[in-house]
């Protein structure tokens, strides 16, 4: 039986990509702060990070942090509990504040949008009371928008090209191309692949 791990630019591919984002006018001060972030990943493509403070922060509490290539906004926060899993596919970002934990595994596929302060978790952080700690696993499958302050819960699955709204507390599992909001999340309408966020 073998393991695979995210997939892993050659070094002359990253840093071709490096040079033809200079080109375009992205600040090398980023990916100097990307550099310096990436110690805290189990591995790491391209990472760069938006201009601003405070710097994006890493937690790696003896988990696993696997990205590909990612943009990471001042103030987002990445955190793996012991024997947490992370991953997070290529071209997805996280805005200003977002935060994501996972004590047990969170999956973030590709080419999603984490809106600002928006906070995805896997776990209760903490026992109430006599009920026990309880995490599952939350899954973003590729190109899913979370708006600005919504909240994704332990044990749910966001499906492909789907729109969480801003402000939502998502604590069922959602469909793929459906958008929902709300507190809790309710399907408010869909979207086609390929179409634009609204």
């Amino acid at each position: 039986m073998t393991t695979t791990s995210a997939p892993q630019l050659a070094p002359t591919n990253v840093l071709a990509k490096i040079i033809a984002r200079l080109r375009h006018g992205a600040p090398l001060f980023g990916y100097l702060k990307g550099l310096w972030l990436r110690r805290h990943f189990t591995s790491c493509g391209l990472l760069a990070v938006e201009k601003g403070w405070p710097l994006p922060q890493i937690k790696n509490a003896g988990g696993e942090v696997r990205a590909e290539n990612i943009l990471l906004y001042p103030g987002s926060r990445l955190s793996a509990e012991h024997g947490g899993k992370l991953t997070i596919g290529n071209g997805t970002y996280l805005n200003r504040g977002a935060e994501v934990i996972a004590w047990e595994k969170v999956e973030i596929g590709r080419d999603c949008m984490i809106g600002w302060d928006a906070l995805i978790m896997d776990t209760d952080l903490h026992p109430v009371g006599d009920r026990p700690l309880r995490n599952a696993p939350v899954v973003l499958h590729d190109n899913v928008w979370i708006g600005c302050r919504a909240i994704v819960l332990k044990g749910v699955t966001i499906g492909e090209g789907s729109i969480v709204s801003a402000g939502s507390i998502v604590t069922k599992d959602v469909p793929a191309f459906t958008v929902v909001g709300g507190q809790p999340a309710r399907v408010l309408g869909s979207v086609g692949p390929g179409e634009a966020a609204p």
